[in-house]
């Protein structure tokens, strides 16, 4: 699979799924701060859902924040939100907890 796409006069090629995929995170990224930047300033949280779905989180991680995302085994979900950016990411204390 391959397309052409032609964006504020900047082509971009997409072949294959990893392209596909690529373009689908760019996509979310950009639809999450456009959300952001939609809101009044004071009214800014730069973390959230986009559609609803897709966890995006924009303040500066703190090692609480990591912590609690990656090595949490007191927490049951394996897949949490990320600490920074868009997307989901992987709890390895639950994992640890599992399989101990």
């Amino acid at each position: 699979m391959k397309f052409d796409l032609e964006f504020g006069g900047v082509e971009i090629e997409v072949k294959g799924l990893a392209g596909l995929l690529t373009l689908t995170a760019i996509g979310l990224v950009v639809a999450a701060l456009m959300r952001e930047l939609a809101r009044p300033s004071e009214e800014r949280t730069w973390h959230g859902r986009v559609a609803g779905v897709a966890p995006y989180d924009f303040r500066p991680p703190t090692w609480e924040r990591l912590k609690a995302n990656l090595w949490n085994p007191d927490d049951s979900r394996i897949v949490t939100d990320k600490t920074f950016g868009v997307g989901w990411g992987v709890n390895l204390g639950a994992i640890a907890r599992k399989f101990h």
